[in-house]
């Protein structure tokens, strides 16, 4: 199976369309979409993400924002910015559209992949931003690989299966990565919404499950009409500059 998958769509419409005309141009052929979660919060278009992502067979999981619009987080745990939006978000969102978001599990396993938001042992909110952390997630894993989100940088963190030591590389785009068998896997696409590893340029990947590969794309999208509508909206600044830089 072949699996487009993404993560962090955080409500940026042009970043998502811009992710799956890529794909079509570049001729990715996948049989299922795997969306790890936050598909809403910070951006202006909530409605759109879902419908557009529901158009295509996919599976989605829950992610923290999506939880602190349903109200299911205590909206203090998070920055003052990401609270405005996810307050606008609960007034936006058509009631069909929460009921979908109430629908989403906190993690799925699809065949030998655990996916998460965030991490095998805390789906929603922990970060794996170092080898470290990652290293005590793969305690945590059923099987050889886990596919999260949630820190909106690609990455892959690697641990060798007979010494236990865990390596992250970040792969570089279009260069497919063979999975060693050797190895178990923690995996993450990077942000389609909004990028946090000084691209700005919407990341998602290409898992192949037959040929046990890995392969990260960037793709390029209007920047500009998003953050039109955020300030349209009266988004706070600074969730509208960092959409420029990747950060």
């Amino acid at each position: 199976m072949r699996c487009l998958v993404l993560s962090d769509i955080h409500a940026n419409l042009a970043a998502l369309e811009a992710v799956l005309k890529d794909a079509k141009r570049r001729r990715l052929s996948y049989d299922m979409v795997w969306c790890l979660g936050d598909v809403v919060g910070y951006g202006p278009d909530p409605n759109a993400c879902i419908e557009l992502l529901r158009t295509v067979p996919h599976v989605c999981l829950a992610g923290n924002h999506d939880w602190a619009v349903l109200g299911k987080l205590e909206l203090a745990a998070f920055h003052e910015n990401a609270t405005v939006v996810a307050l606008w978000t609960r007034e936006q969102l058509t009631a069909e559209n929460l009921n979908y978001l109430r629908a989403r599990s906190a993690r799925e396993l699809q065949e030998r992949y655990l996916l998460a938001h965030a991490s095998p042992r805390e789906p929603i909110w922990e970060y794996i931003l170092d080898t470290s952390v990652a290293a005590e997630n793969f305690e945590h894993l059923p099987d050889g690989y886990a596919l999260v989100g949630h820190t909106h940088v690609p990455v892959i963190f690697a641990q060798d299966r007979a010494s236990g030591d865990v390596r992250a590389s970040v792969p570089p785009p279009g260069i497919p990565i063979a999975l060693d068998s050797g190895f178990r896997y923690i995996l993450n696409p990077g942000g389609v919404g909004q990028p946090r590893d000084g691209d700005p340029r919407a990341a998602y990947a290409l898992l192949d499950t037959e040929k046990h590969t890995w392969t990260q794309y960037r793709a390029e999208y209007p920047v500009h009409l998003t953050q039109a509508k955020m300030r349209a909206a009266g988004f706070p600044d600074t969730l509208i500059d960092r959409l420029s830089y990747g950060r």
